[in-house]
């Protein structure tokens, strides 16, 4: 049995930002804006994302869009995985098909843009920001 698996984007910068939601988007590894992170279906890892709901969407990821994602944006580990003396583990990647890939991925701007009102609204009402379930996939397919 497969774990679900939630896909995250950061849709607004890092300018005039709280600290404390820049510091939860750092833990997730949304870095910079349009920056996608797939994470699992947690609890913890779903509070995260309801903290920093003003500045990200997010949604689960079928294998298919995951598999597209890893393909044409995903980038190859080449940092250490231990520190000089051997005693820190370092875990900054995902191992799939024997590669190491990085945990985010660098996405361009949709194609025909976020919603009709823009970044400021929720996807409820319209917009980009909030949970938006697997509308997910045509999101982050409209981005590769």
């Amino acid at each position: 049995m497969e774990t679900k698996q939630l896909a995250a984007i950061r849709i607004k910068g890092m300018v005039n930002t709280n600290r404390r939601i820049e510091d939860t988007l750092s833990m997730l590894r949304l870095y910079r804006r349009n920056y996608c992170a797939v994470a699992p279906d947690t609890h913890i890892i779903v509070g995260m994302l309801k903290k920093a709901k003003d500045c990200i969407t997010w949604g689960e990821i079928d294998n298919d869009t995951f598999k597209m994602l890893v393909e044409k944006r995903g980038e190859e580990f080449k940092g250490t995985e231990k520190d000089s003396k051997n005693k820190i583990e370092y875990n900054d990647f995902a191992v799939i098909d024997n590669k190491k890939i990085k945990k985010y991925f660098r996405l361009n701007s949709p194609k025909k843009g976020f919603g009709r009102k823009g970044l400021k609204h929720t996807f409820k009402e319209g917009g980009a920001l909030g949970y938006r379930g697997s509308a997910i996939n045509d999101l982050i397919k409209r981005m590769i």
